[in-house]
């Protein structure tokens, strides 16, 4: 009965830190040559019972019913915790493309919620959604602020949703604001990525200097250290 239950808990803990499914469709690629068939796995509403159950049985075999039920609930949340994935990040680069389109578009004389239908479907995440909602709040001739509202939600539309609320109507102005945005976040990308690079060079450094540490310490000090010891020992 113990070897069952440690070997659920192993396959509990095999499927908790398990690669995504794109991450192993990928490995298997590489080294198969081609793309595997996709295999259906089942839900990921199924895995935390899969974690809580073994680890109830083994509390029940080792302090009672009374300490497994809590122990057990507190297994089924912590699995499911650790398999909820986060939202991927969005694209900065995506995110200034669709500033630029939209620019274009109002410059070209389309009308304000037209243009910010069309270029909803380039934003990525809830910032498209948004988009969406305010193109269709302004269509029916809402307030501004009103229409304006679920961009300003959304962090990645928020400062457009702010410029837009001051210019009200006006394309032109919406334009430029587009303009500049899109240049923002461009800029903002680029220091981020320079920040990541430091952060590697740093982090690959790191482990670099402990490897010549030894030798460092065996063809640099010893020798200095062993010759001031024979010196003292002479003049002793």
């Amino acid at each position: 009965m113990i070897d069952f239950v440690l070997a659920a808990l192993l396959l509990a803990a095999a499927i908790v830190v398990e690669p995504s499914p794109a991450i192993a469709r990928c490995r298997l690629s590489a080294l198969l040559g081609h793309r595997p068939a996709r295999i259906r796995l089942p839900s990921q509403k199924v895995f935390p019972f899969v974690a809580a159950v073994p680890v109830g049985v083994l509390v029940v075999i080792v302090s009672g019913w009374l300490a497994a039920l809590p122990v057990s609930v507190i297994a089924w949340f912590g699995a499911r915790r650790l398999l909820r994935r986060p939202p991927p990040p969005v694209d900065p680069l995506r995110l200034a493309a669709g500033w630029d389109l939209l620019a274009a578009c109002l410059r070209a004389g389309m009308p304000v919620p037209t243009a910010i239908r069309v270029i909803a479907d380039r934003i990525p995440g809830a910032g498209g959604t948004a988009m969406r909602a305010t193109a269709d709040l302004l269509m029916l001739g809402a307030d501004p602020v009103d229409a304006w509202r679920p961009v300003a939600d959304v962090t990645q539309t928020a400062a457009f949703a702010r410029s837009a609320r001051r210019t009200a109507r006006s394309g032109t102005e919406l334009a430029t604001v587009a303009a500049a945005l899109a240049n923002d976040v461009r800029v903002s990308a680029t220091d981020v990525s320079e920040v990541r690079a430091q952060r590697a060079s740093v982090l690959i450094a790191g482990p670099l200097g402990l490897c010549f540490l030894p030798a460092f310490m065996c063809l640099g000090i010893a020798p200095v250290i062993a010759g001031l010891a024979g010196r003292l020992g002479l003049a002793g």
